[in-house]
């Protein structure tokens, strides 16, 4: 048993062959660092990236990785320090816990807390609270996931949108209908400890360090179940199909709300944790009327296009023998075209790998569209959004002027379509000429496709943006603005256009005591790691950064 202390290196830029076992990267590392094996305490891949650049010519493809060497504190060898002198390697990261300790317990004991919201924001934040020995209720206003699938499903087949079961609500949020990406570009010391939760759940242990870590809509429908188990056994009360309604606040403290009201009733808390999504509007609308301040925050928004996942593999791996391209699996891009000559910067979004399209729409008479992948990437076909951002300077003033610009362009969209959900579609190259596309290919969107020139459609900063950017990407993907891509609108909900203004420290909302805005329906988040990380960090601050009001 190990009674000194230990210290974490990190070796950074190892190369490894495509398919080369980590038990050999680890040994490599060891030596590499000037450690005998016998001085490791344990070794373990931090961060994998695939490098398909080209050089001289040629594209030779391997992987980029940063291993962990954990050691008996102490003088390091000389080689760990020639790695340090020329920044190849340094001490990693600390590492946080979602077990607070200390004062902790006090506060926590007979606290009550709701959270409104499953997703990564809601979920993460009840799970680090009830750790902590606050009891804690879930109020979700959508269903369990596997009644969601059934929901889903019904839209499908009938187009009759469900307002409260649909791909945007329900357990796990809109991101257990999306690519399931759960990456982050932050280096945050709570991130290894949330990838273990899910680990522990069922998702593949590659998370914890794959730089493009995917975990799928097929298996996110099986590790949500074992995370609400999770929570149940640390006591959390969940209410699936409970709508929020409103605030319930003291009426001698007005800044703290003593009990949330919903359409099962009163809950009563003594605290509140708000992680309600980037699409409830109506929920939004509701607390402005109760009084939580919002603001108006940049946005992006922008088309979907979908290619031949052929393409895609080409223009990024070349030509791999056969052993290469079973082990690289489905090819997949994230592509940036920076601003210049009067026109704004355009990015890719959400890009899915071997997935589909679908309609992430929670009310009747808007379009809005999204990718979704299975962990296997089993599709032929792969999309992504291409998205600018929009301010306060394009769409107006006023904190709800962001959100009606969005309804407006969804509307048009829809209508566009012919007001079933049909999405309107246009080729890359005709987009480009500005022209109608006589003859689309079929699409993996679910309610099919008419032709629409979605240049008119856009509005000019966006057309513009995506313009340009398609002529970029085709530099890096040959083929990519060709008639091979096929535009499907509109993408309009990759982050939302408002926040709610909180403290840095406490994560409370401006005005309130015990309310804590959270996640991408706050506006303090923008994906499914980073929402998770946001409640999780609110959690832990309501519990070190002062009592919390008993009501």
């Amino acid at each position: 048993m190990h009674t000194k202390p230990s210290v974490t290196w990190r070796l950074l830029g190892l190369e490894a062959a495509i398919g080369e076992p980590e038990a050999a990267l680890l040994e490599r590392a060891v030596r590499r660092a000037g450690f005998a094996p016998e001085q490791v305490r344990g070794a373990r891949v931090a961060h994998r990236g695939l490098d398909a650049r080209r050089r001289g010519g040629e594209r030779r493809l391997r992987h980029v990785c940063h291993v962990d060497l954990v050691v008996d504190a102490g003088p390091a060898p000389t080689a760990l320090r020639r790695l340090e002198r020329s920044g190849k390697a340094r001490l990693a990261p600390a590492r946080g816990s979602l077990l607070l300790e200390r004062s902790a317990p006090e506060l926590a004991r007979g606290r009550r807390a709701v959270v409104v919201g499953s997703g990564p924001a809601g979920l993460f934040g009840a799970l680090a609270l009830a750790v902590n020995g606050v009891a804690v209720t879930l109020v979700e206003r959508g269903p369990r996931v596997d009644r969601r699938g059934r929901r889903v499903a019904g839209f499908h087949r009938s187009g009759t949108v469900d307002p409260e079961g649909n791909l945007l609500f329900g357990e796990g949020g809109a991101g257990t209908y999306s690519d399931g990406k759960i990456y982050t570009r932050v280096d945050d010391p709570l991130e290894v400890p949330l990838l273990e939760e899910l680990v522990a759940c069922g998702a593949p242990p590659e998370i914890l360090y794959d730089s493009l870590a995917h975990i799928g809509t097929d298996r996110l429908h099986r590790i949500l179940p074992a995370f609400r188990a999770r929570l149940e056994g640390l006591g959390v009360r969940l209410c699936f199909d409970t709508r929020f309604e409103g605030l319930v606040v003291d009426p001698g403290r007005p800044e703290v709300v003593r009990a949330v009201a919903t359409s099962a009733g009163e809950i009563a808390c003594d605290a509140l944790l708000l992680a309600v999504g980037h699409s409830a509007r109506d929920t939004w609308s509701m607390l402005a009327e109760a009084g939580v301040r919002f603001e108006a925050k940049p946005f992006q928004l922008g088309l979907r296009i979908e290619h031949p996942q052929q393409l895609i593999d080409r223009g990024r791996y070349g030509d791999p023998d056969a052993s290469e391209s079973r082990l690289l699996g489905a090819a997949s891009y994230n592509l940036v075209c920076r601003a210049g000559d009067g026109v704004a910067a355009a990015h890719s979004f959400c890009m899915c790998p071997g997935g589909r399209i679908v309609a992430a729409v929670n009310e009747p008479g808007h379009l809005c569209t999204n990718g979704m992948s299975n962990s296997k990437h089993s599709s032929q076909w792969a999309s992504a959004g291409l998205v600018t951002t929009f301010g306060p300077a394009d769409f107006g003033p006023g904190a709800f002027a962001g959100v009606d610009f969005q309804r407006a362009l969804e509307r048009s969209f829809f209508e566009a379509g012919g007001g079933d959900f049909t999405a309107p579609a246009q080729s890359a190259a005709d987009f480009l000429a500005g022209r109608d596309s006589a003859d689309l290919r079929r699409s993996t969107y679910p309610f099919g496709t008419v032709p629409g020139r979605l240049d008119r459609l856009l509005p000019a900063r966006a057309r513009d943006a995506i313009a340009r950017a398609l002529i970029a990407f085709d530099r890096s993907i040959p083929g990519y603005a060709g008639p091979e891509g096929q535009f499907v609108g509109l993408e309009s909900r990759s982050s939302g256009p408002l926040r709610m203004p909180r403290d840095r420290v406490t994560h409370r909302a401006v005005g309130f005591a015990n309310l804590l805005p959270v996640g991408e329906g706050a506006g303090w988040a923008g994906g499914i790691m980073s929402a998770a990380l946001d409640g999780a960090h609110a959690a832990l601050a309501l519990l070190t950064t002062g009592e919390v009001p008993s009501c």
